[in-house]
């Protein structure tokens, strides 16, 4: 059975968030399939920040030193960032959900990245360069902007789901659904106008 992973970086509600809402449409369409999801929401469980504990813990263990013989704090933190790194590595497909902020995503969503993207884990380095170990994988990243991006003058200015693709792909998950919900800032259409066509767009995608 197929194995999704949603996970959500938007700390708002459902109601109060475009992304969110897309995102849970696209779950309704995977109501009928034969697929488990798993939620993540990164604002609501703990995930470890990459900090002079972990630093110190990753240089500790690579030195042949225990689990045991770290810190608390620090196998606190470095058992928590394992326990994500499974969930991650087990799931076939993934769906990230995030507002775009500041021109990037949100600093927990970037948190969680860095959780999962492990050298030896989810890539390699090789002589000719690293290599993604998470071949074979699906991802869909949905992003809500309060200006328009996609396609625009201002696409050089958006690291969200830009960001996204790249540390995906550096991970070996090259089959990526990008959907967008742009100009929700900009007065002039109610919240049903801007969110048909973006439901119309999910319909295809999982048609």
């Amino acid at each position: 059975m197929k194995k999704i992973l949603y996970i959500n970086g938007n700390p708002q509600n459902t109601q109060a968030s475009y992304s969110r809402r897309v995102g849970e449409y696209l779950l309704s369409k995977f109501e009928d399939e034969e697929a488990t999801v798993e939620v993540f929401n990164v604002y609501d469980e703990f995930v470890p920040l990459i900090d002079e504990d972990v630093l110190g813990a990753w240089g500790s263990l690579r030195a042949g030193k225990d689990f045991a013989d770290l810190s608390i704090d620090q196998q606190k933190k470095v058992g928590r960032m394992s326990e994500i790194l499974t969930q991650f590595k087990a799931a076939d497909e993934y769906v990230f959900v995030t507002p775009l902020w500041n021109f990037s995503v949100t600093p927990m969503l970037k948190a969680y990245i860095d959780n999962v993207m492990i050298a030896g884990e989810t890539f390699y380095y090789t002589e000719n360069g690293p290599e993604g170990l998470l071949k074979g994988k699906k991802a869909r990243v949905i992003q809500a902007s309060g200006g328009f991006y996609n396609n625009s003058e201002a696409a050089g200015m958006e690291h969200g789901s830009n960001f996204l693709e790249t540390v995906l792909k550096f991970m070996g998950v090259s089959d990526i659904d990008q959907v967008f919900v742009e100009g929700v800032a900009i007065p002039g259409q109610s919240d049903e106008e801007r969110l048909a066509p973006v439901y119309a767009v999910v319909d295809e995608l999982v048609a």
